[in-house]
Formats: C-alpha cells, sequence, structure tokens
C-alpha cells in the first residue's frame, strides 16, 4: 500500500503559494504514478552561491522544497558551483561578472548550513554540478549546443532587449540557461522548483530533457517576495531584508513592523500554514494576535521556539508596555535648521487664537512646524542617512510618541519638547532646538 497522501491532498500542498505550475496536469500524472508505484519524485532546486547569506525572499522557494520532502518525495538541493562561474543573466540588462572560484567554495559552504534550518538534512540530497560539467568534454559541450538554437534564446527577454539596444551579449551567458538545463538532464529530474524570474531557465530544462529521451520535468515558480516595505522585492542593498541569521529580536520586530496586508502573504510563502487555516484566520484572528504567530513562527524556524518565545516577551516590553521610562532614553538634539521644511500653515494647522499669547520675535509663532522625518532619524543618529531614514518609514519600523510614522513629515510642537523616537529596537528622546 503507497505512504503516500491522495494526490489531489498532494497538490493541494504543494499549491499553496506557488505562482505557475507547467504543467498542472503532467503533475498529477506524476504523483499518481508515484504514488500507484512507490517511487518519489526527485525534485530538484538550484542555487548559484553568489552570495554568503540568505534572507527570507530565498526560503520561499526553499520551503517550497520542504514542502515536497514533507509529502515523502526526494529533495535534491543542488549548488551551482559551476553555474555560478558563469553568472546568471537573469534579470542583468549588463553582463554579470563572474565569481571566482574560491567565492564560489566559501559561499557554498556557508549555503550548505543554511538551507538545513527549513530542509531536513538527513532526507535531502545536495549535489554540486561541478560533479559531471567538470567531466565535460568539448564534444560534449558541442552536442549539448545543438540541441537549441540562437532564436530561441532570443526570445528570452534580457538577452531580446540588449539585443534591440545594441548592448553586449557574451556566448557565456548562453550557456547558462544550457548548463541548467542539463542539470536537470543529470539529475533526471521530475519537478525543477525556483522563482518566477527563473521561467526561462527552467523551460530550457523541460526541452532538454526532451532532447536527451528522458521525461520532461514539470516547472514549479514561486513568487518573488516583497520586503518590509511592502513594495519591492527583498533585498539587502534596499534595505528591506529580513536575513535568516539575524538575532530573534531583531528578526521578530522585523515581521512586527510589516503591513497587516502583507502579513498574510508571508503567512502564504514563509510558513507551513495551511491555505485553509490562513483564511480562518483572517475572518477570526484578531490582526495582531496574527502578526505575533507570524513571527514567533518565522524566529522558531531559524533560532528555537525557546528563543521565538523569548523575543516576543521582549518586543512586548519594549513597544507594548512601555517599560523603558521615557528618562532612562538617551536625550539628543537636533538643530531645526537641519530638517525644517516650513510652518504648520502648509498642512493647514491653525495659529493660536487671539486670546493665546504665545510669542516669536513680533510675530505671532504658529503651533507646530514641518520637519523630515527622514533627516529627523538621520540627524538624531537612529538612521545610517537620510536614505536609510527613509527607508525605515516606508517599513513602518518609526514611531514617535507611539505613534507609527506613516508619511515623510511631521508637525512638531512648538514651543519644542522632548519626542520619543523608536527606529526599530533604538529608541530616543529628541529635542528640536
Amino acid at each position: 500500500m503507497s505512504t503516500f497522501a491522495p494526490v489531489d491532498e498532494q497538490l493541494t500542498y504543494v499549491k499553496k503559494g506557488a505562482a505557475e505550475i507547467i504543467r498542472e496536469a503532467e503533475l498529477r500524472a506524476k504523483l499518481e504514478k508515484s504514488r500507484a508505484t512507490g517511487r518519489p519524485l526527485r525534485v530538484k532546486l538550484g542555487m548559484d552561491p553568489t552570495a554568503p547569506d540568505l534572507h527570507l525572499g530565498h526560503t520561499v522557494v526553499l520551503r517550497k522544497l520542504k514542502h515536497f520532502q514533507d509529502l515523502g518525495h526526494t529533495a535534491i538541493f543542488l549548488i551551482g558551483d559551476f553555474t555560478g562561474m558563469i553568472g546568471d543573466p537573469t534579470g542583468r540588462s549588463v553582463t554579470r561578472p563572474p565569481l571566482s572560484r574560491e567565492q564560489i567554495e566559501q559561499n557554498a559552504e556557508t549555503y550548505k548550513a543554511q538551507v538545513f534550518k527549513i530542509l531536513d538534512p538527513q532526507k535531502t540530497e545536495v549535489d554540486f554540478n561541478r560533479r559531471w560539467m567538470g567531466a565535460f568534454t568539448a564534444d560534449d559541450f558541442v552536442r549539448l549546443t545543438a540541441k537549441y538554437t540562437v532564436s530561441q534564446m532570443l526570445e528570452r527577454e534580457e538577452f531580446h532587449k540588449r539585443f534591440q539596444e545594441e548592448k553586449p551579449i557574451s556566448v557565456h551567458e548562453l550557456l547558462y540557461p544550457l548548463v541548467q538545463g542539463y542539470d536537470s538532464v543529470a539529475l533526471e529530474a521530475d519537478v525543477e522548483l525556483g522563482g518566477t524570474d527563473q521561467k526561462f531557465n527552467l523551460l530550457v530544462g523541460r526541452e532538454l530533457q526532451r532532447a536527451y529521451g528522458q521525461e520532461s520535468q514539470v516547472v514549479l515558480t514561486t513568487p518573488i517576495l516583497e520586503g518590509l516595505d511592502g513594495v519591492q522585492k527583498m533585498s539587502k542593498s534596499l534595505g528591506n531584508a529580513i536575513g535568516i541569521h539575524e538575532p530573534p529580536l531583531e528578526m521578530y520586530g522585523k515581521v512586527m513592523s510589516i503591513s497587516d496586508e502583507m502579513m498574510w502573504r508571508y503567512y502564504e510563502l514563509l510558513t507551513d500554514v495551511q491555505v485553509a487555516d490562513i483564511e480562518k484566520m483572517k475572518r477570526e484572528a484578531h490582526p495582531m494576535q496574527a502578526k505575533k504567530d507570524l513571527a514567533r513562527r518565522i524566529v522558531g524556524d531559524f533560532h528555537s521556539a525557546e528563543a521565538a518565545t523569548k523575543a516576543g516577551e521582549d518586543w512586548a516590553k519594549q513597544f507594548q508596555k512601555d517599560e523603558v521610562p521615557q528618562d532612562a532614553l538617551e536625550l539628543v538634539t537636533v538643530p531645526i535648521s537641519r530638517i525644517y521644511i516650513g510652518s504648520g500653515e502648509a498642512i493647514g494647522i491653525q495659529y493660536p487664537p487671539p486670546d493665546v499669547h504665545v510669542l516669536a520675535g513680533d510675530r505671532l509663532r504658529p503651533t507646530a512646524i514641518l520637519v523630515r522625518v527622514d533627516k529627523l532619524l538621520a540627524e538624531a543618529g537612529l538612521a545610517n542617512s537620510a536614505s536609510d531614514g527613509g527607508r525605515k518609514v516606508k517599513q513602518r519600523a518609526v514611531e514617535i510618541d507611539r505613534e507609527l510614522m506613516e508619511k515623510p513629515k511631521l508637525a512638531v510642537p512648538s514651543p519644542p519638547r522632548p519626542l520619543v523616537v523608536r527606529a526599530g529596537r533604538s529608541m530616543k528622546q529628541v529635542m528640536i532646538v
């Protein structure tokens, strides 16, 4: 008797958070055959070790590999130590500089350690595509390149655009999709996973398997995860990422800073919670409690359940129970000349009525002045720069006097008084002078 779950149940689980399946009917057929024979599907995910650290955006497709693993199928994590030296042209308007062999090896070692925070190390096949590509002869490469045409390659958006704009396309870049596709031949993959930006490369794998006499793999793509700002894709360079090695409290706080709407997308893409349970939470759970549960799950995945519980308690102490006394906070002064925009009139703030005598020289002083929040954070030492301050505002990580800052401008009372400003985990008293 088969140990695999019913096919419809398996499909429901693997379709959660999937962007596209090419083709679903083929996947159903493969699952039915697997269930009938007891042979697990071989599910491949390849990653080039181009950066030493992963963030949550990288884990979306890793978690999908885990879902197949949960169902009893063979999870193959392929480290592209050969393709990494070519450089994936995906999303590139110019040629990507290849990494050195030393960089590749260093990054590959860190990848192996990081992926096992999600995958079961006892049930995961880890492989390197240099194992077969390093043994490729010139004859093998000629035979491989004969399987695909230049016109097919130029259908790729990046290549087509660069060709039209007369920008260089290096020959080694044309090899990248062929080598990635051949990986599926070498591994005899039944399913290959990748982000939506990898669709072209994954489809090449389907073509090459047919050309080499194999049954074509099913392609399953996952969405690109938005970062903390809810707009741009998660990226360390954009400052909107959650690294999987970040301390528990920092990770917890960042998750708590996302919008309620984005929270459900994170539930879908970053947890194993079933779709029906997510829908039930949407209807019944308080958004704050649901977000705390999400933060606890994510921290627990990359640290431990105990670390997640402590991070939740510490976060509540800092930002809910207000146990940090105001007089214990560092007091900094910020010159108004560096952050000033205009008087409160600019946003409809009224001057005091005639019976209120607030003077500024010979003139009546407005009830508020308007300042730039990004510069305020930078001047107060709560952001590295005005740009960084602006990102923190977009990430909903800034509170002033316990009010969430969602706009780039702040009306500051006049005459001034100390403001309690929080950016992420850092808090200070700020006096504008």
